[in-house]
């Protein structure tokens, strides 16, 4: 069983998070935990001194948030038939947290007792999913995140890839993944060239990675003219990968912010479910 977090708030990317958390779910016969994933109200607000109306109205916008983001969770957990989980009783289900605060800092710290936290990709031009939000999950936590893709997978961990570059980051990520493996159908060890930290080697994880009843078989790929991030999702795609695993941001966050890098390409194009920590 594992311990799935699934913050809930209406945007696009929304139905893609839950039919992964529901395929996770139904994988690991997992525990689901959600709650209300809304912006925080300010701390200070201009206030009518005689009506007391700006504070009014963000206390009534973040209660019709909290109420829309509940009817969408309930509404998806009764069409699949996922029952809710008995207060006390360790048993798959749902659970919903009904007192969680707004804001980022409630999710980072909240996380940290979930084996992993399932948020959307953000997408350009769109102010949800938040990457905010995710790099609040990805740094604060301590946890893995799986980030789900725009269109909702139809499956999970059945082909898994892993972007390896010998970092500290992925090696964390791939021991986060222990359930996946163990239960995936096939396992590639993705290596680039030009792509690598000193450290062990794509064929070295494999190894590993057998030495623990894992089958894995290690890959190696030139670049030719693709960025490091267009090699990664086009060879996930291409061998028919449908979980990618990868350590986020092994070069800093700022140069990638600036420069580019694989991590912020994973982030702005991935069509698959992926899993990543820092």
């Amino acid at each position: 069983m594992l311990n799935l977090l699934v913050p809930t708030e209406p945007h696009d990317v929304m139905g893609s998070v839950l039919q992964t958390a529901l395929l996770c779910q139904r994988r690991f016969e997992s525990y689901v935990e959600s709650f209300a994933l809304r912006p925080a109200i300010p701390d200070y607000v201009p206030i009518d001194m005689v009506s007391g109306l700006a504070w009014h109205v963000d206390e009534k916008a973040d209660e019709d948030a909290r109420r829309e983001s509940h009817a969408i969770f309930t509404k998806f957990a009764e069409a699949n038939d996922l029952p809710a989980a008995r207060p006390g009783i360790v048993e798959p289900g749902w659970g919903w947290h009904p007192k969680a605060p707004a804001g980022d800092a409630f999710l980072a710290s909240h996380a940290r007792i979930f084996d992993v936290t399932i948020l959307g990709r953000p997408i350009s031009g769109k102010a949800v999913p938040s990457m905010a939000t995710l790099e609040a999950a990805l740094f604060e936590s301590g946890r893995p995140i799986l980030i789900a893709p725009p269109t909702p997978p139809t499956s999970i961990g059945e082909t898994v890839v892993i972007a390896w570059n010998g970092s500290s980051e992925t090696a964390r990520t791939v021991a986060y993944a222990g359930p996946f493996l163990r239960q995936a159908k096939q396992i590639l060890v993705l290596t680039i060239e030009g792509w690598t930290t000193q450290g062990p080697t794509g064929e070295q994880l494999a190894m590993s990675l057998r030495r623990n009843e894992v089958a894995a078989e290690a890959i190696h790929v030139a670049p030719g003219r693709r960025s490091m991030g267009e090699v990664i999702l086009e060879e996930t795609t291409a061998r028919g990968g449908d979980l990618l695993l990868k350590g986020a941001y092994t070069q800093s966050r700022l140069r990638q912010m600036i420069f580019g890098g694989a991590t912020a390409h994973v982030l702005a194009a991935a069509d698959v479910p992926v899993l990543m920590a820092n």
